[in-house]
């Protein structure tokens, strides 16, 4: 009989510390406890302020089994549950739009204005103390930060100024047309891996110059010896400059060409949101890593320019570059990876931390675990 892995995990220093015991990214026990107390108390990014910026415009956004409503209701943002209060009902499929006065519910018809409120429900005059006010949608939590909209439904869920502080200002530094950005275009794609396995690979630089030939393009246009990953609690950040004398990007001249920056800006928020800048890209992108099942994930990458200038070559040739070159490069490498994890000949591994924290260290990941470890580590010893 083959011994079932353990769950243990012990917080070592980093250069001296095993990595995730293997069970964390398929076992459905710690899945569970990663939806009660990760993702349904987190903040989600769920779209930039433009897409919400005429009255009646509206997005939702499903995590798991929930699904929220972000509408623009004369001027001002609400979020609430994307559930009539009669029968609960789900009242919108589509992810964007536009909706009329209301939002009406497709199986009783109850309605109800873009704030949320209840405007009519038929038949309720025949209830005895039937009250309207005591109907609306509930409402979800909501912030702005970096001009990209935020949710969470955790009532007690502390500001998301709290725990990303100065991370809005590293957006401004490297992201200069935040505020008038427009969506280009959203992608989805699901992968037969667990969301930490996608998380782990974004947030190292190793196997840059080690992996798949598309990775080795984009290491050309970054000097390595100055890019660095940094460690900010609730956030993170790695960040490179671009190499000198680069005269072409993704196939394309840069001659003529704008850009956000020419350096590779990547920020990360707890838990699964991503930021970033490809260099010499005239664009911020956004790359959710949105969790399915124990080893299924969704992967929604966003991407978003400037509404007052038109969009140069390099970086149409950039987006086309990431969906159909490095995304499945780096995709092969989840799927992969997330088949060894079952192995019965593996369950812990050595983290590449060095002294220097280096372009090539893994202190990231190391960080990034130990934040999930705490995270569900309350549940797992509850379930014992």
């Amino acid at each position: 009989m083959i011994q079932q892995k353990s769950l243990d995990w012990i917080e070592a220093a980093p250069e001296r510390s095993l990595t995730l015991p293997a069970r964390y990214f398929y076992d459905p026990k710690v899945f569970e406890a990663e939806r009660e107390r990760i993702f349904y108390p987190a903040w989600h990014c769920v779209a930039h302020v433009s897409e919400l910026a005429e009255p009646g415009r509206f997005v939702t956004f499903d995590i798991l089994d929930q699904s929220v409503i972000v509408s623009n209701h004369d001027g001002e943002l609400h979020a609430f549950y994307n559930a009539c209060q009669h029968r609960g009902n789900r009242l919108v499929n589509e992810r964007r739009g536009q909706a009329g006065p209301v939002f009406r519910c497709g199986y009783h018809s109850w309605c109800y204005d873009r704030s949320g409120g209840l405007r009519n429900a038929p038949r309720t005059e025949r209830l005895p103390d039937f009250d309207k006010k005591l109907y609306g949608l509930k409402p979800v939590k909501i912030e702005v930060m970096g001009c990209f909209v935020f949710i969470n439904m955790d009532p007690d869920a502390a500001p998301l100024a709290s725990i990303s502080a100065g991370a809005e200002a590293k957006m401004a530094q490297y992201l200069p047309d935040l505020a008038n950005m427009k969506l280009i275009s959203e992608v989805d794609v699901v992968v037969p891996s667990n969301w930490k396995v996608i998380m782990d690979n974004s947030i190292e630089g190793y196997h840059f110059g080690l992996s798949g030939p598309v990775h080795k393009e984009l290491a050309a246009l970054i000097d390595f010896k100055q890019y660095a990953l940094e460690a900010h609690d609730k956030w993170w950040t790695y960040i490179g400059p671009p190499k000198d004398n680069v005269a072409s990007a993704y196939g394309v001249p840069l001659e003529g060409a704008t850009w956000q920056t020419d350096w590779f800006f990547n920020i990360g928020i707890w838990p699964n949101t991503t930021f970033y800048c490809f260099p010499f890209a005239d664009i911020c992108g956004t790359f959710l890593m949105i969790p399915l099942e124990p080893e299924k994930s969704l992967l929604r990458f966003g991407y978003y320019g400037p509404a007052q200038r038109e969009m140069p070559a390099v970086t149409r040739s950039c987006i086309e570059w990431m969906n159909q070159k490095l995304g499945p490069e780096d995709i092969e490498l989840n799927v992969t990876n997330q088949r060894g994890l079952k192995s019965f000949g593996y369950n812990q591994g050595r983290y590449l931390i060095d002294a220097e924290r280096s372009n090539e260290s893994e202190h990231l990941v190391h960080h990034f675990h130990r934040l999930v470890h705490q995270a569900v580590k309350p549940a797992l010893l509850a379930a014992q």
